[in-house]
């Protein structure tokens, strides 16, 4: 049951191919972003897309998939943990990032 206090399971299209960083010891770092469209009916009837965009990382292996496999436009899968994090840009303001810690991805579609 321990698994189920931070998992997130998102499928959508890939926004941007991945920005990959490489770290001493062969470490990757994977950043990307994914879209995912919900459609419903307001009070008239008419039909509303909803796009909600999602910031992505992934370390090690999993990095390393992203960067062969997935590029701009690509349907995938991903599963991971909400994480929460701040720091400060150039200019000393807090900033605030929320995003999902890839543990798994599925690549979709064709």
């Amino acid at each position: 049951m321990n698994t189920l206090r931070n998992k997130v399971q998102l499928i959508g299209h890939v926004g941007n191919d991945p920005e990959i960083k490489n770290f001493d010891g062969g470490k990757k770092l994977a950043n990307f972003t994914i879209a995912t469209n919900e459609s419903y009916k307001n009070d008239k009837g008419e039909k509303v897309e909803e796009t909600q965009w999602h910031k992505l990382v992934a370390w090690g292996k999993t990095a390393e998939i992203i960067e062969k496999y997935v590029t701009k436009g690509k349907e995938i899968a991903v599963e991971g943990k909400l994480t929460h994090r701040s720091y400060e840009d150039k200019n000393g303001e807090k900033r605030y990032v929320t995003e999902v810690v890839v543990n798994d991805v599925l690549l979709l579609g064709k």
